[in-house]
């Protein structure tokens, strides 16, 4: 099992895992990745297949089943919701790929530690971009999504028609015109786990970051973060299968298993990530909802990925970035 690692896979480990081997008897090795592609493909290309099921983000499931990487799950092996709704009801929109099958939904913001603003303290994501009014150190995922989406926001553009701006033709210049007002103040992370341990050891004084990494923090920690939901973007993360697995039918019985109705609302008491499947939110407590990305109080100036524009220009934009981060 390929995951981000971190506070998210351990939820994965609780809430899926340890159950499914309890039922089973299957044990699982567990693996972290950054995300993409890349591994994939070179395993599929050379049929040595060391991964079994892989989290990976919306338009990589789209892309990864596009190119032959991914193995097709038949819906028909999904329960309906406890509740009675069919999964075609149950799950949110656009959950349920030829490929793969929704988890979770999470969002990147950006938080950052009020010790550090003792008067006037960041509330939007122009703020993020503003090193005068708000001096110090950013984190960044290096990678040009959620950047390039935030810079545009942060120059003025509405959340709803930020990939109208990007399909225009001077739309990608103008966000990295934006991001290079922040290009020397800018610490690059590419792990999941990494703007928490930045905050707390004083190398950024904000930082992008999956909500839900800051959930151990701020709840059972008492670290003085918080977080700042405006331009918030909110994905999916999926289950999908490598092409040529050997285990295939195990790998299957699992995403059947773990995306149920009752695994899916215990993965929320380890980590802040809503539910792909609506019957599940009936389940999670009040004391976590406030948390999720879906709430209403945090999903005012939400945007979702677009996973279709992302799955058409990933790679132009990956190269677009390597140039930018080269100064050119």
């Amino acid at each position: 099992m390929v995951s981000w690692g971190g506070a998210y896979t351990n939820s994965q480990v609780e809430a899926y895992m340890k159950p499914f081997t309890e039922k089973t008897g299957v044990r699982f090795n567990v693996v972290d990745y950054n995300g993409g592609l890349e591994q994939v493909a070179r395993q599929v290309e050379t049929g040595e297949i060391l991964w079994d099921v892989v989290d990976v983000e919306l338009s990589d499931a789209i892309r990864g089943c596009d190119a032959g990487l991914f193995e097709t799950i038949p819906h028909t092996i999904l329960p309906p919701g406890d509740d009675g709704l069919s999964i075609y009801e149950d799950f949110l929109p656009h959950a349920l790929q030829d490929c793969a099958v929704g988890e979770v939904v999470w969002a990147t913001v950006y938080a950052y530690d009020v010790t550090r603003f003792p008067g006037d303290k960041p509330r939007t994501i122009a703020h993020f971009f503003d090193v005068e009014r708000f001096p110090g150190k950013r984190g960044l995922r290096k990678s040009p999504r959620v950047n390039i989406e935030w810079a545009l926001m942060a120059d003025g553009v509405a959340p709803d028609r930020v990939y109208e701006e990007l399909a225009k033709p001077g739309g990608v210049a103008r966000a990295f015109k934006i991001l290079d007002r922040i290009r020397d103040h800018v610490v690059w992370w590419e792990v999941g786990s990494d703007p928490p341990k930045m905050l707390a050891a004083g190398d950024v004084v904000m930082t992008s970051v999956y909500n839900g990494r800051l959930y151990d923090p701020i709840v059972k920690e008492g670290r003085p973060y918080v977080i700042v939901w405006d331009g918030q973007i909110w994905d999916f993360d999926l289950w999908a299968i490598v092409k040529g697995t050997k285990n295939l039918k195990t790998a299957l019985d699992f995403v059947a298993f773990s995306t149920d109705t009752q695994r899916l609302a215990d993965q929320s008491k380890y980590i802040s990530y809503g539910p792909a499947r609506r019957s599940s939110m009936a389940l999670i407590g009040p004391e976590m909802k406030w948390q999720l990305p879906t709430s209403e109080d945090n999903s005012q100036t939400a945007v979702q990925n677009d996973f279709d524009w992302w799955s058409d220009n990933q790679d132009r934009m990956d190269r677009r970035f390597e140039e930018w981060l080269a100064g050119n």
